[in-house]
């Protein structure tokens, strides 16, 4: 199967990564980064754009950018992980757009286009009879969206309750173990490369509600939006509402949950008990689905890192191969 990639950070860089040490029957033949790009309808080897990047950069030619990997590249799959932008979701939603005007499957990792336009390119691929896969934007390696459209298939899922932002998953885990302030937990996960310079999407709870509108719409395709999820960050949370958690045995997670039939959508510190599924350590992820028939089913595992969200971009071009088969 062939395939161009769009975007060559972290995501990128695993995906390469992994198809220069496996064998998996993907070909790259298109590959930009925000500042170049190459084209070799022959195949592109991994290994020596790695290098490349590394050394200069840059993975091409200056003169070859997204769009035209994207209309002159030979591939069956657009892989398309360039950073999230929330509030429009361009650039991707264009690549995205123009990937599926010429007929071809997209895997992708950017939040931005499946939360802002989920209806419109979902329509659009089923009209062009090709894939729309995201499994790499919620909850990192962990198969959330295969779960939900292929596992649980009959299921009539009720609720999602999860821990769907690592790094205030680690700022709750620190200051909860160690008796940090806020700010000296957020310090630590800066040092750790857990958060960014500027956390305000994190901590402030909006990345979480972003991947709640993602599943909001994938389970019960409602058209819930940013808008509609009510938000509180971990921003003002003190060592006291901590130590307070403490004395009943219980903990403080930023959980996201999803109720339609009761109305909720929202993101907030909770308080639950240590026992509770979804007390997960350090910068792990943790998901409840409750179903009618499967009942409560929880998944857990890494919700960041290269590779790690590189598994997810993998196991979605391989369904796309399976289930579609090559296409001329």
């Amino acid at each position: 199967m062939k395939a161009a990639l769009i975007g060559l950070g972290s995501v990128g860089r695993g995906v390469l990564e992994i198809l220069a040490n496996k064998n998996l029957g993907i070909t790259i033949t298109g590959i930009a980064d925000s500042k170049s790009g190459c084209i070799d309808n022959a195949g592109i080897d991994p290994e020596v754009v790695l290098k490349e990047k590394q050394r200069t950069g840059l993975c091409g030619d200056r003169r070859i950018d997204a769009a035209a990997v994207i209309r002159n590249a030979d591939y069956e799959v657009l892989i398309e992980v360039t950073p999230t932008n929330a509030l429009t979701g361009e650039p991707a939603l264009g690549y995205i757009r123009a990937a599926l005007a010429r007929k071809k499957h997209i895997v992708t990792s950017n939040k931005g286009p499946i939360a802002l336009a989920y209806r419109d390119l979902a329509g659009l691929a089923q009209k062009k009879e090709v894939a729309l896969r995201y499994e790499a934007t919620v909850g990192g390696a962990i198969p959330i969206m295969h779960t939900l459209q292929d596992g649980l298939c009959g299921n009539r899922i009720v609720a999602v309750h999860g821990v769907l932002n690592g790094t205030c998953n680690y700022i709750l885990t620190r200051m909860a173990a160690e008796g940090l302030t806020y700010e000296q937990a957020l310090l630590e996960a800066r040092e750790m490369g857990y958060a960014e310079a500027d956390p305000t999407y994190d901590v402030k709870g909006i990345d979480a509600a972003i991947k709640l509108v993602i599943l909001a719409n994938t389970v019960w395709d409602n058209g819930v939006t940013l808008a509609d999820i009510d938000i509180t960050g971990i921003d003002l949370l003190t060592p006291d509402a901590l130590r307070l958690a403490e004395e009943g045995d219980s903990t403080i997670r930023l959980i996201a949950e999803a109720i339609p039939d009761k109305k909720i959508f929202r993101v907030s510190p909770r308080m639950i008990e240590k026992s509770h599924p979804l007390v997960v350590e350090g910068s792990l992820n943790a998901l409840t689905l409750e179903t009618d028939m499967a009942k409560e089913i929880t998944l857990i595992g890494k919700g960041a890192g290269s590779i790690e969200t590189a598994s997810a971009i993998i196991g979605d071009i391989l369904y796309i191969r399976d289930h579609y088969g090559k296409r001329a």
